[in-house]
């Protein structure tokens, strides 16, 4: 058995180095994010496969407080059969045990919590490729995609999240003695003991479309500020969080502790269990990512507990002008096909004065610019297989929806259609649909249409453009801004409208760099300055609502310290 701190130190080094590229957020990565036989093994991409393989038509090999049959909710947005089967259990079950299990877990300590988490995201990393899979055939997203963002960039989430709340946490020494001189007397004395003491039972509610890149920050913060977790995954994609869960267990139990510090708690759709817990009054911490509309009940009605939400919003590109024109469009065209828009980051609003832009291929008309940029999307998508490689499948009915409601409306600019994948021929892969607005058309554009669905929407001036995109963000929230603009003044003004809407703002994006990605240690995903997040992954305040610093303390004699 390897105590909590032997897995301290163990991963001691890398947990210095987390918290280094936390506190400077120069470029830093734990996790290698590519799938190589040279970096992974010769044989971890096979092997990860038949693992996942292994985990078709079985029931999950989990053990849940409580079980009582069966769930088996999971289909493959490529078409091919999950038949994965969970056990289901009674949520006043997985509270009780959480519960009980959360003084063992306490006395551990910060240090020794964040060995134990360390050890899980190691243990994660080692199937790697086997998440890959599961990730990618319940949430649609192409199988590289799925390895970096459903597991490495995810891993180097739940570091960083590992590594703010220990650095938070330990601020507080755990042990010192005070000491006040009295005249003409000995100085009173007294030693004082320092406990983080975490709220309690946390809930981290999964979303369909990244199940672990959106919920290890969660997880790993409420771990390791010393509370107890029930993992509850969305329907549609149990599989990735419950092999984490699986893993946490493991190490829990290795490190002689119970292993209903983390549970699993899978439901049938609409059995709604999310609510029931989030509303439980021994849940005190609730991580949700999804719908504005379930966010916002969350907020509302979850009072007992403190509530990190992630929703949606509108998330907006302010085009004024560029010196690389084709830059931009391709830029452009990648953000809005990438995982077919299901991201919570995509560009939906892109704001372009109906006077037009400059740019270094000359003037452009706001109507020019929408064929150049639909031309764009035709280019980047052209090739089949490098287009299913881009998009991925769409995740659920949701999205073919309202891809299908955007492309029977007015002013289409680039139709949608149907891309065919040779290695998943039932898979349903769709191209963007983009349509042309008038500023006027508030109606249409300040919904959230999550999926490959965006609006080029003409308005009076850049001008305009900043005061609408202020006003937007402002009313209905938003992840991420673009602006693109030669002018010192306009990009300063711009920089002054996404402080004043509260949005994080991404500026001249024509390279590498997308708008609706972020690297961790480095970039904060999400804002409670604006209603599309009521926290930041990941910052201090994200970490410091979990835990409260209780003290004790008692008076030092000679005796004492004889």
């Amino acid at each position: 058995m390897t105590t909590p701190a032997g897995f301290y130190e163990k991963h001691r080094e890398l947990l210095d180095k987390a918290i280094e590229a936390a506190s400077t957020r120069d470029y830093w990565s734990a996790y290698p994010e590519s799938p190589s036989k040279s970096v992974y093994g010769e044989d971890a991409a096979p092997a990860g496969e038949r693992a996942f393989q292994a985990l078709l038509g079985q029931q999950f090999p989990i053990e849940v407080p409580g079980a009582a049959g069966t769930v088996t909710t999971e289909r493959s947005p490529y078409g091919i059969a999950l038949d994965v089967s969970y056990p289901r259990a009674d949520p006043a079950d997985l509270v009780a045990a959480a519960r009980a299990a959360l003084p063992g877990w306490r006395a551990v300590g910060p240090q020794g919590r964040a060995g134990v988490a360390a050890e899980i995201l190691q243990r994660l990393n080692a199937r790697i490729f086997e998440l890959a899979h599961a990730v990618q055939h319940t949430t649609g997203q192409a199988f590289v995609m799925a390895f970096q963002a459903g597991g490495a960039h995810a891993q180097d989430r739940g570091l960083e999240a590992v590594a703010v709340a220990l650095a938070e946490s330990t601020r507080i020494p755990a042990t010192t003695t005070w000491s006040k001189p009295q005249r003409g007397g000995d100085p009173l004395r007294l030693a004082k003991t320092s406990t983080v003491v975490g709220r309690g039972v946390a809930l981290l509610i999964g979303c369909n479309t990244f199940p672990t890149w959106n919920g290890y920050p969660g997880l790993f913060a409420s771990l390791v500020t010393g509370n107890a977790v029930i993992v509850k995954p969305h329907p549609g994609a149990v599989l990735p969080l419950a092999i984490t869960v699986q893993v946490a267990r493991e190490v829990l139990a290795e490190a002689g502790l119970d292993p209903n510090v983390v549970t699993l708690a899978v439901e049938e759709p609409g059995d709604g269990i999310a609510a029931t817990l989030a509303t439980h009054r021994d849940v005190r911490i609730v991580d949700f990512t999804g719908s504005s509309e379930f966010g916002n009940w969350l907020e509302a009605n979850a009072r007992q507990a403190v509530v990190y939400t992630e929703k949606a919003g509108l998330n907006t590109v302010i085009v004024d002008s560029t010196d690389d024109y084709k830059g931009l469009l391709r830029n452009l065209a990648f953000s809005l096909s990438l995982y077919s828009g299901q991201m919570c980051t995509t560009p939906q609003n892109l704001l372009v004065p109906s006077t037009g832009i400059e740019t270094d291929a000359g003037h452009r008309s706001a109507e020019e610019f929408g064929a150049d940029l639909s031309a764009a999307l035709d280019k980047l998508l052209g090739d089949p297989k490098r287009a299913a490689g881009t998009l991925g499948a769409i995740v659920n009915d949701g999205v073919l929806a309202r891809l299908t409601e955007a492309g029977n409306a007015p002013h289409v600019i680039h139709p949608s259609t149907a891309v065919s994948d040779e290695q998943y021929p039932d898979a349903t892969i769709r191209t963007p649909v983009v349509l042309r607005l008038d500023a006027a058309d508030e109606k249409s554009y300040t919904r959230e249409w999550f999926g490959p669905v965006s609006f080029v929407i003409t308005t009076e001036s850049t001008r305009h453009s900043l005061a609408l995109f202020t006003e937007t963000v402002r009313h209905h929230g938003a992840l991420t801004a673009s602006v693109y603009s030669t002018s010192p003044e306009v990009l300063a003004a711009a920089r002054e409208a996404a402080l004043d809407a509260g949005v994080h703002l991404s500026e001249n994006l024509t390279g590498g760099v997308f708008v609706n990605q972020t690297a961790a240690f480095s970039d904060l995903h999400g804002t409670p300055a604006n209603p599309a997040a009521t926290a930041s992954l990941s910052d201090a305040q994200f970490v410091t609502g979990r835990y409260f610093t209780l003290q004790s303390r008692h008076h030092v004699t000679e005796e004492s310290n004889a």
